[in-house]
């Protein structure tokens, strides 16, 4: 089957020590509140790595990729070795002279989970107003209301995050980190992003140990390491000061007899 498959152009691979097939969200071209696209910049980096995909090359053990377009993280990619994630970086702008007839105001305020958005009068017209330094922009206003567009093409992009699983082998489950914070939306081919991932897997080939999977490699040698192995510059971006979701959440299936 696999030479069948092989002999009509269709690459086996992403089996045991491999990186795997990228699980990924719809993109500019299905989705509305997309930061980049799903299936082009898929293609870019499995083209780039395809050599770590069939086994022509080695890897310590399993890299999982994932991306997700906006912060809502369909994908997944909260759990994933390497994460493409889609960026906002601007609030929604706001239609006032439409608003008010496209969108129901109560839930548009509702709609926004850090409470960003409030009623106000503009122009002598009910609207709202948003509160920048609280928006995270996920475009949930923008789901219930065409009136609030949040996608800018000169803004958006793409961030790096690192380091999650799934499995609980050897240790339990991670969420991914922040590792590079913005890359610019660059197709078809997205040079930069597909750089940035080669390196970073690079990386973990040449000081991972036999099946330490990314996150528990940099474990082991430490997050200041890292950075000075990887190049990436620390910034402000970098700083984790919201703890309580991961304490919350941080479970696992391990059985203590």
């Amino acid at each position: 089957m696999i030479k069948d498959l092989a002999a009509i152009g269709h690459p086996v691979g992403g089996i045991g020590a491999a990186i795997t097939s990228i699980v990924h969200t719809q993109g500019w071209i299905h989705c509305h509140s997309a930061a980049t696209d799903a299936s082009g910049i898929v293609k870019a980096v499995m083209d780039d790595l395809y050599e770590y995909f069939t086994g022509e090359k080695k890897v310590p053990g399993k890299l999982r990729i994932a991306l997700a377009c906006c912060l809502n993280m369909c994908g997944a990619v909260h759990c994933s070795d390497i994460a493409i994630l889609g960026i906002h970086r601007l609030a929604p702008t706001i239609n006032h002279d439409r608003l008010n007839k496209e969108c129901e105001i109560p839930n548009v305020i509702s709609s926004c989970p850090t409470a960003a958005i409030r009623p106000a009068t503009v122009d002598g017209k009910p609207s709202v107003e948003i509160n920048e330094d609280l928006c995270m922009y996920c475009a949930n206003c923008y789901t219930v209301c065409p009136s609030l567009p949040l996608n800018n093409a000169l803004n958006d992009g793409v961030s790096l995050w690192i380091g999650g699983k799934v499995s609980n082998a050897r240790s339990e489950p991670k969420f991914s980190k922040l590792a590079v914070p913005y890359l610019p939306n660059n197709p078809p081919r997205w040079p930069e992003v597909t750089g940035a991932i080669r390196n970073l897997v690079e990386l973990w080939i040449k000081h991972a140990r036999k099946y330490e999977r990314m996150g528990e490699w940099i474990e082991r040698i430490g997050w200041p390491k890292f950075f000075k192995l990887s190049g990436i510059e620390f910034s402000k971006e970098h700083i984790d000061d919201f703890k309580h979701a991961g304490l919350s959440y941080k479970r696992s299936t391990h059985l203590t007899y």
